[in-house]
This record gives structure tokens, sequence and C-alpha cells, in this order.
């Protein structure tokens, strides 16, 4: 008996610690560093346009090492979305396995895009030390983040597949997608795939700008008949230059040529397939799956496949990318997502001020809680930076990195949501450089084998240490650790209550402030966008957030700035332009 009592013990103590734990992660925010390993751990400094993989290199699984994740977890963050794991199209070929190269006219830059998954139980062997080990070394980077406390989040791509997908990994017993379709109907409710019958594909030609050296690659001609819908939705065998042409869109049981019949019962087999490759992925310790254009996948398959996955890990989050702010509550609710992009609203609102346009407007952040996140704002993602848009560094977005603090400021504050950094934020870079496929377009490439430069300064050869940056960089780099190390730590930030405070009489349009609040924790946020004028006065704090309990001195979260003899409750402002300040009171 007292065996069996020390053992109950052990067990209440064991169970004890994992509530604790889930209870501290639930009073915690979500903040995600997203980084492509293709180029995270590339020191390779040569960056050909359109270079091979041997003259421009690619970073590893490897190089995400112990002092990388390190500085990763500096960052306040709590989850790794590790973008473009997955074996997709590409141009590299790999002459001892199974790997051969993809046809030229279907793939988009030398390295391939990671949205054009040809193989979704497999890794790709560029990030590969050892190629026949890949997959062990990607179970060897899910062990190594973990050890440091760091959840692993990778995409999930729902909506369409790689030209020439094909699955060499897959488990014994599974379907390849499109194996055994009718290929002489458009739409067939037991079909992986749409057809156009009678029709080859006529694959699109590059656009001047995009013209590239690939030579005989380009000249082997590529045969598809009958042709596929291709991933944007396009039923025709002549889709755009602009459109996913590289990609095929599955069948989810939707004729959307038909008006949209659906036809859900009995369950399509895309949607078991795809329920099987997320519990493969989780199975193999992934915490977590960003999903890729979520919005052009039917709400009905989310609703169904995110809770049969969480049977297996109950902990996982799913990420939804969308853009319609008027279906955000149905994907939440409904659709059973953990968190959604908030791109549309918030992002675009704040790019605008950054760049100090002359329409830029706070009443961009207000429209957002009041009318866009208005009661599920706590499960929105903010971010300034992703693999999609410009670098703010770059000469077409603000061309100066420090430009975009207050937004920072912002997008980690404003709710209790996940807040993401996208790797080489945090150092300025600015995306410099016609890569390839991409061209000169103000965003680091998803195409193409690239080294990142001023990302490779923090890198350091491999230190992770930021040796070689700027003062001016570290100062930078500085300011999002300890932003995002307090909003991590944060109860007010991450559970608070959000309470709108005048500032100036609102009479500036690009000065905006807030108080986030708990029983224990008070917080003033002001953010000054004007390039000109410094946002000063006082603020008054009401009653509602005092609760009978006065304060003397504040203290700035950002900086070592202290007011002391407070008076009234009235605290001063002076805050300088293009700034913004955290005051604890």
């Amino acid at each position: 008996m007292i065996a069996l009592r020390r053992n109950l013990a052990v067990v209440i103590l064991i169970f004890s610690g994992f509530m604790n734990d889930a209870l501290a992660q639930e009073n915690k925010k979500i903040m995600v560093y997203q980084l492509l390993p293709r180029l995270f751990g590339n020191q390779h400094q040569q960056n050909i346009p359109w270079g091979t993989i041997e003259q421009n290199g690619s970073g590893k699984f490897a190089d995400i090492n112990g002092p990388a994740l390190d500085g990763i977890k500096e960052l306040g963050t709590t989850h790794v979305w590790f973008t473009g794991v997955i074996a997709h199209a590409t141009l590299t070929s790999y002459n001892d396995t199974d790997l051969a190269a993809n046809n030229a006219n279907v793939v988009k830059g030398r390295a391939g895009s990671p949205y054009a998954v040809r193989d979704y139980y497999d890794v790709d062997p560029d990030l590969a030390v050892e190629v026949k080990n890949r997959m062990g070394e990607f179970e060897e980077l899910i062990r190594r983040t973990h050890a440091k406390g760091l959840k692993v989040i990778i995409d999930f791509v729902p909506n369409h597949v790689a030209r020439q997908y094909r699955s060499y990994a897959k488990p014994a017993g599974v379907k390849d997608f499109g194996e055994g379709d009718d290929v002489h109907v458009a739409f067939s409710a037991a079909n992986d795939f749409y057809y156009v019958p009678g029709k080859d594909l006529v694959v699109p030609s590059l656009k001047a700008e995009q013209h590239s050296p690939l030579g005989e690659l380009q000249q082997q001609k590529y045969v598809e008949s009958p042709a596929k819908a291709t991933g944007n939705n396009v039923f025709s065998e002549k889709p755009g230059i602009d459109d996913w042409y590289e990609t095929v869109k599955l069948n989810y049981g939707v004729d959307y040529e038909n008006h949209i019949a659906q036809h859900f019962n009995p369950t399509p087999e895309v949607w078991t397939k795809m329920r099987d490759i997320l519990v493969y992925w989780t199975d193999k310790g992934v915490d977590g799956f960003r999903c890729d254009m979520a919005e052009m996948v039917p709400l009905a398959f989310w609703g169904w496949v995110i809770p049969e996955v969480k049977k297996v890990k109950p902990g996982l989050i799913f990420i939804g990318e969308a853009y319609d702010p008027s279906t955000y509550k149905s994907y939440l609710t409904t659709g059973q997502f953990d968190y959604l992009y908030d791109k549309v609203g918030l992002y675009d609102g704040l790019k605008k001020l950054i760049r100090s346009e002359e329409h830029a407007d706070v009443n961009d952040i207000r429209k957002v809680w009041q009318v866009e996140s208005a009661g599920f704002g706590d499960q929105m993602l903010r971010f300034l930076e992703n693999h999609d848009e410009e670098r703010i560094a770059s000469n077409g977005f603000a061309g100066r990195a420090e430009l975009a603090l207050p937004a920072m400021v912002v997008s980690a504050t404003l709710s209790g949501g996940p807040v993401m950094t996208y790797f080489g934020q945090e150092v300025g870079e600015p995306a410099r450089g016609a890569e390839g496929f991409g061209g000169e377009d103000n965003r680091t490439t998803i195409f193409d084998y690239w080294g990142v430069p001023e990302h490779q300064k923090w890198m350091n050869g491999g230190a992770f240490d930021g040796g070689q940056l700027g003062t001016a960089q570290k100062a930078l780099r500085d300011y999002y650790v300890r932003l995002l190390q307090f909003t991590a730590s944060s109860a007010a930030l991450a559970k608070g209550e959000f309470w709108e405070i005048p500032v100036n009489g609102n009479m500036n349009k690009r000065m905006y402030g807030y108080v986030r609040y708990t029983a224990t924790q008070r917080l003033l946020i002001l953010v000054n966008f004007d390039r000109h004028y410094r946002m000063e006065g006082q603020v008054q704090i009401p009653e509602r957030i005092l609760q009978h309990k006065p304060f003397t001195h504040a203290e700035d979260k950002l900086s070592d700035l202290k007011i002391n003899d407070i008076k009234e409750n009235k605290i001063p402002v002076w805050v300088l332009p293009m700034s913004a300040q955290i005051l604890e009171f």
C-alpha cells in the first residue's frame, strides 16, 4: 500500500506538472518565427541569378543547430514555422535516388516553390546533408527544437499539388493523388483532380523580364493529356503566366463549373487522404500546421479534419491563411481553426502608416478591433513580414527597417493573438537582387537558391551570434528582443482587456494609444507614426482601468525611461516621431 501511494503521488505530481505547463501556456501569447531552412542556414554568398545548388548553396536541417535555436528563442519565440520542408517540384536532380528533376516548364525557379508539393510523405532533399537520411535529419531537427522548449509548425498545402506529383515515400497501401481517376470527365466526386477532357495543357511562356538561362531544360516539352485544372481555379487547358500554372487543383467534392455543387457524402477520398497526411506529420512530432490558402478549400472539410487530427494530438494548432474578413468568423467557428492571418486588415493598414502614405490613418487600427476582428481578435495572427510580402527595408516598402518599429509594437500588443517575425526582419534584410523567377520584387525568394546577406551577418559563419552585424543592426535586433520577450511574458498582452485612450485629442491621425490591463498588470501603449511631430501632452487613465488603485510612476518597457511623481493618474506623454512606448504603470 505504501508503494502504491508513492506511485499515486508521483502520478499526481506529474499530472499536476502537465496541468501547470498547460495553464502557463494558456496565459502566454504564441510567438512565431518563420524561416526557410533552404535560406536560413545557407552561408554561400555568390548569389548568381538562377544559380544552381552547387553555385549558390542551400541551407540544411543540420544548420539549424543549438546556437541558432537559442537565437530564435531569444526573440520570445514559442513556435518555429519551418517553411518548405515537404518535398516540392524542383530542377535539382539526385541521380542515385528516385528524386529526378521535374520538367522546367512546370517549375518556378531553380529550387522550385515550396507550395508545389510533389510528395506529401517526403521532405525536401536539398535540406539534407545525407539525402538518403533526409527524413531522419528532419526528425532530429524536431527533437532539437523541442529540446529548446520550442514547438514546430510546418506548412500544409491542401488546395493543390505539383503538376508531376508522385510519392515514392508514401506508406504501403496509400494511393497517389489521381490514381484511378476517370480522366474522361471534367468533374467526378470520385476523382482527385479536375480535368479538361480532350485538351492538352498549354504551358504559358515567361514574361520578358523573367527569361531565365535554363536553356535546354525549358526546351524539353511538358506533356499533360488531358490537361488538369490549375491550382487557382483555372478550369482551362491554357493557364496564364500569372496563374499558378505549376500546380494542379485538388477536388474536395465541389463542382465549381456547375454552380458550386457540393458532393460531400460519401466523404471524398481527398478528405481522408489529407487527414492521413496530417496525422503522418503529427506522429513525427509536428505541433502545428500553417494551412496554405485555407479559403480555397471547402469550409466543411476544415470542420471535419481539424477535430479528426486533434484526436491524435489535442494540443495541435491550425493557422489558416485567409484574406476575406467576412469569412473569418466562419473559419474560426465552423472551420475549427485556432488562428487566422490578419493580412487584409491590420497588416494593410500598418503598411500605409509605415510608408507615411497620404491617406494613412490610425483609424485603420481602430477598424480592426471594432469591426473586422471584433470578438475574435485573440485568434488573429499579426505580422509585418512573411515569405509572400515585401521586406520592410526594401526600396519598394519603407527603405529603412526602423520605420516599422511602432507598427511592430501594435502587431505585438493589440490583442492576445499570435505575433510572427520572419527571419532577417530583426536585422533589416532588404531583399535586394533579382534572384531568379521572382525578379527584383522586394521579397526574399522562395523559388531559387540564394544567400540572405544581412541575415548571414547575424549567422556569422554558423555561430549565430550576430558577430558581423553593424551597430544599427544590433540596435534593431535588441529592440525586437526587448519587445518580443516582454510581449511573450506579459499577462496583460496575452489575456488583458483593451481600452482605447485619446491622444492629443485624436487630432493627429498618425498617433494612437490604448491600454491593455488585467487585475495585476496595466500597460499604456503609445505609437507615433508621424515622421515630423512628437506626441506630447497628458493621458488621463480612467477609473474603469484603475479600479481604485492609483499609481505614482510608470516605466517604458522598450527603453530606460522612467516617469516618477505622477499625480491624479495623469501620465505625461512624450513620444518621438516614428517611435513607440509601452508604459507599465
